[in-house]
């Protein structure tokens, strides 16, 4: 498989774009190997271990900490306050924390966090939270398919499998291996307990 060239990015000089303003590294992470594509929008404000890979045309914004050995497909989007642990995947066009969908949301600070070994697939959205420092998590482990939404304020565990559309409206909590079919429609304020199986089209 080709892998695009290693860059070293050090702060006050172009980054892999040619611009430093479009692609350097937070200050306490001033000199670091990354495979980044040149087409690659990454904030200088973005915090981002070693071994990351970033796919062509992949946005990262401000105050967003991506950790070890993630890997970022291209036109995927990593939205402010968005934390993302050890070696998670992000497919085509997913977009990580976005502003929830709440009309009681004013643009206050709130964040996702995410666990390691995720694997999140084309088109999904996991949104951040709605509410002045809440939180939307999700654990380690789990796997997203296609279109997978994840609404704000949702507490996901680990080790759980939502098929393609299935879909979480804000203030869920999904427990521990638990298995959503495709197209499941999740109510607010659901609580889905450890090792459920939800079948296909279910609301």
């Amino acid at each position: 498989m080709t892998r695009w060239p290693l860059w070293p990015l050090r702060l006050g000089t172009p980054g892999c774009s040619g611009q430093t303003e479009a692609c350097t590294i937070a200050p306490r992470l001033a000199v670091l190997f990354m495979d980044i594509h040149p087409s690659a929008i990454v904030s200088p404000r973005a915090e981002i271990a070693a071994g990351v890979h970033v796919g062509p045309y992949v946005v990262i914004e401000e105050e967003v900490v991506i950790g070890e050995g993630c890997r970022i497909a291209s036109h995927a989007v990593v939205k402010r306050y968005t934390t993302m642990g050890r070696r998670n995947t992000v497919y085509e066009n997913a977009v990580l924390g976005g502003c929830p969908q709440d009309v009681k949301f004013r643009n206050e600070v709130s964040r996702l966090v995410i666990g390691d070994d995720n694997l999140i697939r084309e088109f999904a959205t996991l949104h951040r939270a709605s509410g002045e420092g809440e939180e939307t998590r999700v654990g380690s482990r789990n796997f997203l398919m296609i279109g997978v939404h994840v609404a704000h304020n949702c507490r996901v565990g680990d080790d759980n499998v939502f098929a393609n559309g299935a879909a979480l409206a804000g203030h869920i909590v999904v427990e521990d291996h638990a298995f959503l079919s495709n197209d499941v429609g999740c109510h607010q304020f659901v609580r889905i307990g450890r090792y459920a199986m939800v079948g296909g089209k279910s609301k």
